[in-house]
C-alpha cells in the first residue's frame, strides 16, 4: 500500500471516529442544563430561631447592593480567616451608608466542621447578612457558584474561593471596573446595574513571572498549554479564567449561570465561553493574591483534566449538543 493510500484511509478512519464522537455527545448530552435543587436546599436556617427560610426567586428585583457567594467544602480550617477580612471590609463599607449585603455561604456537601463554622458568623450577622446553602451532596464548585448565585438578593453577585487568597479589598477594583463599563453605579442606582450586563474578573496573570521561577520546567510547559487551549477553545482576551474572584451583574449571572453545564473546575471557563457568545462585556483585573496551603486543586491532574474538558465543552457547543438559554430568548 503506497503512502496516498495511507492517508487517505487514515484520514477516512480518523473522520469515523470523530463522527461517531459528536454523535455521541448529541445523544447523551442535554442541550440545556437541567439544575437539580432538592426541596431541602431551597431553604436555609435561621440559627438564632431554628425557623427554616426559604430563598428568594433569582427573577425577582434586588432588594440589596451586594451578595457575596462563597463555594465551601470541607473548609473548616480556611473559611475563618476568609469571611473574617471580608465582614471586616463590608462592615466598614455599610457603617454611616445605605450600602446593604449578604453573604452566601455554600456548603457543597461538606463532611467537617465547615456548616457549623458559618453558623457562628450567621449567629453574630443575622439572616439578612449571612445565610447557609447547605447542598446535600457535593455538586463540584461550579454547581456549588451557580446554585449560591440563584439564591442571591444582590444587584451585584461575587464569588470568592474560601480561602482568601485574593485580597477581598480588590472588590474596589472590580466595581470601578464595571462602573466605568455600565456608566452607571450600583451604589447609587442598585436596579439600573442590575438590569445590565457586565463581568469583571479578577487576574493573577501580572503574578505569573514570579510563579514560573519557582516551578519545575515540566509544570510550566502544562501551565502554557493550558493556556493555549484556553486561548483556542473558549476566550482569548482572558488571560486568566481561573482566578476565584469574579464580579457580575445580576443579568449577567442570570444569562451565564442557566446555560451553565460544567459544574467541575472548568466551569469558569464555560462561563466566560457564555458571556462571549453573548457579547457581554468582560474585564480583566489584575488582584492581589496569596497562594494557601490546602488547596484541592492538583495542579498537573487538574490542568490536563481542565484542557480535556475544554475541549469537550467547545465541540459540545459547536455541534449544537449544548446551547445557550440566552440566545433562544433573544
Amino acid at each position: 500500500m503506497d503512502v496516498t493510500s495511507i492517508l487517505f484511509f487514515g484520514s477516512a478512519g480518523l473522520c469515523s471516529i470523530l463522527l461517531a464522537i459528536c454523535v455521541g455527545l448529541i445523544a447523551i448530552s442535554n442541550k440545556y442544563p437541567i439544575i437539580m435543587r432538592s426541596r431541602n436546599e431551597k431553604y436555609f436556617i435561621d440559627p438564632n430561631t431554628g425557623k427554616y427560610i426559604e430563598f428568594p426567586v433569582f427573577s425577582d428585583m434586588p432588594t440589596l447592593h451586594l451578595s457575596v457567594i462563597i463555594p465551601a467544602y470541607n473548609e473548616e480550617a480556611r473559611l475563618p480567616p476568609m469571611l473574617d477580612e471580608c465582614i471586616e471590609y463590608l462592615e466598614d463599607r455599610a457603617r454611616g451608608s445605605n450600602f446593604k449585603y449578604e453573604i452566601i455561604v455554600v456548603s457543597d456537601g461538606s463532611v467537617d466542621n465547615t456548616v457549623l463554622v458559618a453558623k457562628k458568623y450567621c449567629k453574630q450577622l443575622g439572616v439578612d447578612k449571612f445565610r447557609i446553602l447547605e447542598l446535600e451532596t457535593n455538586r463540584g464548585k461550579g454547581g456549588a457558584v451557580r446554585l449560591g448565585m440563584l439564591s442571591a438578593r444582590g444587584s451585584m453577585l461575587l464569588f470568592a474561593d474560601a480561602d482568601g487568597a485574593t485580597k477581598f479589598s480588590d472588590l474596589s477594583k472590580l466595581e470601578l471596573s464595571l462602573t466605568e463599563v455600565l456608566e452607571g453605579n450600583y451604589l447609587n442606582d442598585p436596579d439600573f446595574v442590575a438590569s445590565k450586563e457586565a463581568i469583571a474578573v479578577g487576574s493573577r496573570a501580572h503574578l505569573e513571572s514570579e510563579s514560573i521561577v519557582s516551578r519545575s520546567i515540566f509544570r510550566t510547559i502544562l501551565m502554557y498549554g493550558f493556556h493555549t487551549i484556553v486561548w483556542l477553545f473558549a476566550v482569548k482576551h482572558i488571560k486568566d479564567t481561573q482566578c476565584g474572584f469574579k464580579l457580575l451583574t445580576r443579568k449577567a449571572a442570570e444569562s451565564c449561570f442557566e446555560s451553565l453545564h460544567v459544574e467541575r473546575w472548568a466551569f469558569d471557563a464555560e462561563l466566560l465561553y457564555i458571556a462571549k457568545c453573548l457579547n457581554i462585556p468582560v474585564t480583566e483585573i489584575p488582584v492581589n493574591w496569596t497562594e494557601i496551603e490546602g488547596s484541592k486543586i492538583i495542579p498537573i491532574w487538574s490542568w490536563l483534566q481542565m484542557g480535556k474538558d475544554l475541549v469537550i465543552i467547545w465541540l459540545r457547543y459547536q455541534i449544537g449538543a449544548w446551547d445557550i438559554a440566552a440566545k433562544k430568548k433573544s
